[in-house]
């Protein structure tokens, strides 16, 4: 189902963040209805560097196709600041669109950007950023592409420009709006008063961000129709890894948690073995 036909149903949308083709078959497999491609989690997994803009757009299109080829679900992709002008907004578009995404965000953030929770955030003019979301639906192909328009103007220069920025980035034809960085239920509130009603909200869950509210339930309450989850799994990794490395040096092998580790049979379970060696018989 596309992600515009869910976004016409009812309740709201979890996206847990995924990084590469193992990550989302198991949000796919989880149930869950869309998944999200976040710089930030591409950065982390990838490059083992934070997220401040160093991810280009050819390795961003190439990991979109690596998911796509293995997973059908909807990726919701975050473009970041468009990887230039809106010249290169456009062809970014074009290439993701083309790689398989399902909607694409893009922030008014000033290159090199950095997380949305994280100190030291600039923001574009207003019209620049008007810009890019024009370059933005101009260059998609197929109206089910998303174009999400995000703001982090919010921590600069307060709610009520926040607001106004996303008041006309909805006039220039945006599809979604992502209001980044709310840090009082009253704030959002009153984001959800303004726009719920107009317009599919998108909320960033990050563990450790400034976020209020912490789960979906509570974002479907005041209205959001989005939660983003993006790098709940790479927590999750990075927490436990060094546990498990720990124990490896000390044992000298995994016998001691092997009841908390997948062995081989198992993990090609996961990943299709047997239907691809089906195939491969069936064209011997």
């Amino acid at each position: 189902m596309g992600l515009r036909t869910l976004l016409e149903g009812p309740g709201i949308l979890q996206a847990p963040g995924v990084y590469d083709g193992l990550s989302a078959l198991l949000v796919e497999r989880a149930g869950f209805p869309v998944m999200f491609l976040s710089g930030a989690g591409l950065a982390y997994t990838r490059f083992g560097r934070p997220d401040l803009g160093l991810v280009t757009m050819s390795e961003l299109v190439e990991t979109v196709a690596v998911i796509s080829e293995r997973v059908s679900l909807p990726m919701i992709v975050d473009g970041d600041t468009g990887f230039g002008n809106a010249l290169n907004l456009k062809r970014t578009v074009q290439r993701l669109e083309q790689a398989g995404a399902a909607a694409i965000q893009f922030e008014d953030q000033l290159a090199p950007k950095r997380c949305g929770h994280m100190q030291g955030k600039q923001v574009v003019a207003t019209a620049e950023m008007l810009g890019r979301v024009r370059a933005a639906l101009d260059a998609r192909r197929s109206e089910a592409t998303l174009v999400i328009a995000r703001t982090d103007a919010l921590a600069l220069e307060g709610l009520e420009a926040a607001l106004d920025r996303a008041e006309a980035y909805l006039e220039a034809g945006a599809d979604l709006l992502f209001i980044e960085g709310p840090k009082t239920l009253a704030e959002m509130q009153h984001i959800a008063q303004r726009f719920a009603s107009r317009v599919p909200l998108v909320h960033n869950l990050v563990e450790g961000g400034g976020s209020p509210l912490r789960d979906a339930p509570a974002l479907e309450t005041l209205g959001f129709r989005v939660a983003l989850h993006p790098s709940m799994l790479v927590h999750l990794f990075t927490r436990q890894a060094p546990r498990f490395l720990a124990r490896l040096a000390a044992e000298g092998g995994t016998d001691g948690f092997v009841d908390e580790l997948l062995d081989l049979q198992q993990i090609n379970a996961v990943l299709g073995a047997d239907a691809l060696l089906g195939d491969a018989a069936r064209y011997a």
